[in-house]
């Protein structure tokens, strides 16, 4: 077995056994040891796939890697005091898929242009926003089975946030990513040329990341002048997820995975 790989099943028990101790024994140091050890290999298994031959290399697997990484990251630094232990427990679940996928999925191809700081900039900006609004759309599917355990009069389970909770962190955290997220859409549109070196054209990805733009955009300035929240908040940010996916992760899939190319 390659030291590699024997890091990646490594970080990836260090990420289940998390989630385990975080779902049945919230308030244990699994928060402050076990999850900071897997966050720190993950990011190293990250930078040799990406980083480790000078340019920048992605694919399937490390794209979606990426994002699972930020994801962790960014939850495990908002939900320090927070009673959020079992959404941090789903999050480290989903990390540990993503940590496999970098040796399930392992195609990769160079980006051209990559030592370019402004391209650099333009990814990490596009990978934060990805992390942020993955971060959202959880809370909009926890948000949602909460809701149907209210509307069944039943009680919630131990461990629980609160739903204003929820709902105040989903908007901070929407309007952080929505910030980022046009950041990278209106970059990748406008700069097209200087940051990957041909004009732009209206590729689906394009197109996806645009309504995606649009639909998180709406969904916040329902909230400010409309009051939105509760289901209609949650049916837009899982649209506006749903459309982000497509936009990137969707098109690598398709053409690596299935099509092999």
């Amino acid at each position: 077995m390659s030291p590699l790989l024997l890091l990646t099943l490594c970080v990836s028990a260090l990420y289940v056994w998390s989630a385990w101790r975080l779902r049945s024994a919230p308030g244990t140091l699994s928060l402050y040891t076990v999850l900071p050890l897997a966050l720190l290999g993950h990011g190293a298994l990250l930078y040799h796939a990406v980083l480790g031959q000078g340019d920048i290399r992605l694919g399937f697997g490390s794209s979606l890697s990426a994002i699972g990484w930020l994801m962790a990251l960014m939850y495990w630094l908002a939900s320090r005091g927070a009673p959020l232990a079992r959404l941090q427990s789903w999050v480290s679940g989903l990390a540990a898929f993503a940590v496999l996928a970098l040796a399930l999925f392992s195609e990769d191809h160079v980006i051209p242009n990559s030592q370019a700081l402004a391209l650099r900039a333009h990814l990490v900006v596009a990978f934060l926003a990805y992390g942020l609004l993955a971060v959202a759309a959880l809370h909009a599917v926890l948000m949602t089975m909460l809701e149907k355990q209210l509307h069944r009069k039943t009680h919630l389970q131990a461990g629980a946030p609160p739903l204003l909770t929820l709902e105040a962190m989903l908007f901070r955290t929407l309007g952080a990513g929505f910030v980022l997220l046009t950041l990278a859409v209106g970059s990748g549109v406008f700069f097209s040329e200087e940051l990957f070196g041909t004009p732009l054209q209206f590729t689906h990805k394009i197109v996806f990341a645009i309504l995606s733009w649009l639909v998180f955009g709406g969904l916040l300035l329902g909230r400010h002048y409309r009051g939105w929240r509760g289901r209609t908040a949650l049916i837009w940010t899982i649209t506006g997820f749903t459309l982000l996916l497509l936009a990137y992760l969707g098109t690598q899939f398709v053409l690596e995975v299935l099509l092999g190319r």
